[in-house]
């Protein structure tokens, strides 16, 4: 009989360690403990006292509560890669990542099974149904706004029905097709080329005026020429060739006409000659009437005919014999 006394003593003992290790709980820093009395979280309408447990060291009653803990940390998901159709047509494929976390946990353990799974799947509708209303040139400039629109369709979903917060949603790569690929690769090298033809072109023109006043300059003082000349023949020179072409100077020749008393050109008249800036403007008038000017070409009755190929060559005509009476 003490036999059975003491090891129903030792049984007893023997549960109430194991009640008190099991009853006695520790809640991480960054988690929250939901302690369920007979399955029941709530009473009513309103949470029952002690519900919600904070970090530290708690107890609860053995096999009356149990204890679910809620992570509230900021937990990062990747949403797998969507294809979709652009609003102008276009395939694409898109992945993104969101980024959550709990901020009610009696919500997100009651309301929903596994609010993990449920965020990935808001996430990949969600991302599909925005592929589906923008168009390929805002999905690839405008990253911000659509990531600002997809965190802002998955916070209705998600905040007051779960008590999950999302923080941030980020597109991480958007994939196109190789022919859409290629054409933009082919308009992007269009647009570069179109754009180096207008540089050169522009700098042509810039150079063209340069150089009009340069001569306007030049042609006042002749010195200027000769300086010009000889810095030409020293860069000429630099290059070590073997052979050095020396040009005459126009204005030599007519030094030494003057010296023989030859006549004077009339090219070294002085007369009023019209300034650079009148000039150009006649230039740019005489091309704009030349262009007005239709470029059609001269009747065929206004060309004259070409002797062997048009008009038949004419026989020489030959004089007919006189008779011999009449020769006197």
């Amino acid at each position: 009989m003490e036999i059975v006394l003491f090891i129903l003593l030792i049984g007893l003992v023997f549960f109430a360690l194991v009640g008190a290790a099991s009853s006695i709980k520790v809640v991480q820093q960054y988690e929250r403990g939901i302690v369920f009395r007979f399955g029941q979280v709530r009473r009513g309408d309103q949470l029952r006292p002690g519900a919600v447990r904070e970090p530290g060291l708690t107890a609860i009653i053995p096999f009356v509560e149990r204890m679910q803990k809620v992570n509230q940390q900021v937990i990062t998901m990747n949403v797998p890669a969507q294809e979709g159709i652009t609003q102008d047509n276009v395939s694409v494929r898109v992945d993104a990542v969101v980024y959550f976390r709990v901020i009610d946990p009696v919500k997100a353990i009651v309301n929903v099974q596994n609010y993990g799974v449920a965020v990935s799947q808001i996430g990949q509708t969600s991302l599909r149904s925005v592929i589906g209303q923008t168009d390929m040139q805002e999905l690839l400039g405008e990253r911000k706004k659509i990531n600002d629109r997809l965190r802002t369709i998955m916070d209705e979903i998600t905040d007051a029905p779960w008590g999950i917060r999302i923080e941030r949603v980020e597109i991480k790569d958007v994939s196109l097709p190789e022919g859409m690929k290629r054409s933009m690769a082919r308009q992007a090298e269009a647009e570069r080329e179109r754009r180096a033809r207008i540089i050169t072109a522009d700098g042509e023109f810039q150079a063209s005026k340069r150089l009009a006043a340069a001569a306007e300059i030049m042609s006042q003082d002749p010195a200027a020429l000769q300086l010009r000349l000889l810095q030409t023949v020293v860069e000429v020179s630099a290059e070590k060739n073997s052979t050095l072409v020396m040009p005459l100077p126009v204005e030599l020749l007519r030094f030494f006409d003057k010296m023989g008393g030859g006549p004077v050109s009339t090219g070294e008249r002085e007369e009023e000659k019209p300034g650079l800036a009148e000039r150009l403007a006649k230039a740019e008038e005489e091309l704009a009437r030349a262009a007005e000017k239709p470029t059609a070409l001269d009747p065929a009755s206004d060309v004259p005919p070409v002797i062997g190929l048009e008009e038949p060559a004419r026989a020489p005509e030959i004089s007919a014999p006189q008779p011999e009476g009449d020769e006197r």
